[in-house]
């Protein structure tokens, strides 16, 4: 792979794969295309993840997604679910990748211990409007404003390099918009810990039991605008291609602020009915705009020295000709 035209424009995305510990969640989120019921879905074993990670081996994928719906956090199964998880991202290390986490909501202590694990982390803060409770997150516990808001918190008192997001047409307002990116932007200030920030369009699928239309994609480069004026200037805004199926609006996204295009992988685990475009593919649809697309790591260069020793080594394992990925981003 080469290295960019530095006079081209950049859009950098993350070669990735998804290794879902479990379906099974407790919250009821009636947009969710992802869920299975609380012991209906196998929980991944070791030696099967292990066989995807040796499958990998050849590829250019870097970053492990390991994503998992959530055990009540009261439930005998919890510490084994949890295990599950850390033991995932350990192997994962150990196989020369490099991990991210999204679980859900964690204790701080949980926090803590995948951070020893985990290059980054990760969880959507969709919207804080407590409105969205008696409808969409009606029986979505750990759904509550306040508790997402405080995993933000504590991954910045953690320093853990973080992905947050908002989930766009689940009934919010655009007021409702610009206080969750407005309380983004107030954590950023803070602890200066929030790598980027995903504007994710609510996209039908073939799973959710709400009857909501979907987030109107033509109003989506509007959006990136004000997020961009909103938020700190060190927080890059990241939209999936998957999910924006027309090219201008793609570029109309990029011009109005977007930079990160997200993991991309075989398919969207969130979104199953929207396959990932191949990189490829997606290099020829941003060519004409002035576009290259180039691939970097799952945490960023100015998050490097809040890694532990071990994983600092990790990182500058995955090198390019003496480079590592992120840095020509």
């Amino acid at each position: 792979m080469l290295f960019p035209n530095l006079t081209a424009k950049i859009i950098t995305y993350s070669p990735a794969y998804t290794l879902v510990h479990t379906y099974e969640c407790f919250n009821r989120c009636s947009y969710c295309n992802f869920r299975e019921e609380p012991g209906k879905s196998p929980w991944l074993s070791l030696l099967e993840a292990e066989k995807i990670l040796k499958s990998l081996a050849d590829t250019d994928t870097i970053e492990i997604l390991i994503l998992s719906g959530e055990v009540h956090p009261e439930s005998y199964r919890r510490k084994a679910w949890f295990q599950g998880i850390y033991e995932l991202g350990e192997l994962a290390l150990k196989m020369g990748f490099l991990p991210h986490t999204n679980a859900g909501i964690l204790t701080f202590a949980e926090m803590a211990n995948l951070k020893e694990v985990n290059v980054s982390m990760g969880l959507m803060l969709e919207q804080i409007t407590p409105n969205l409770l008696t409808n969409v997150h009606k029986y979505a516990p750990s759904k509550l404003p306040s508790l997402r808001l405080e995993q933000l918190e504590w991954a910045g008192k953690l320093e853990i390099p973080f992905t947050t997001g908002l989930l766009l047409g689940i009934g919010e307002s655009d007021a409702d918009r610009q206080e969750t990116l407005g309380a983004i932007a107030q954590i950023q200030e803070k602890w200066g810990h929030i790598q980027e920030v995903i504007l994710q369009p609510y996209s039908l699928g073939s799973q959710q039991t709400s009857d909501a239309p979907g987030f109107n994609l033509e109003e989506l480069p509007e959006v990136v605008a004000i997020a961009r004026q909103i938020l700190p200037g060190n927080i890059t805004i990241q939209i999936p291609p998957n999910l924006v199926t027309q090219p201008q609006i793609l570029l109309a996204c990029l011009e109005a602020g977007a930079r990160d295009l997200g993991g991309i992988g075989p398919w969207d685990e969130v979104n199953p009915d929207y396959p990932h475009p191949h990189h490829q593919q997606l290099a020829e649809i941003l060519a004409p705009g002035g576009w290259e697309l180039v691939p970097r790591l799952p945490v960023y260069p100015q998050y490097y020295h809040r890694l532990s020793e071990r994983l600092q080594n990790s990182v500058q394992g995955r090198r390019l000709d003496g480079k590592i990925y992120s840095e020509i981003a």
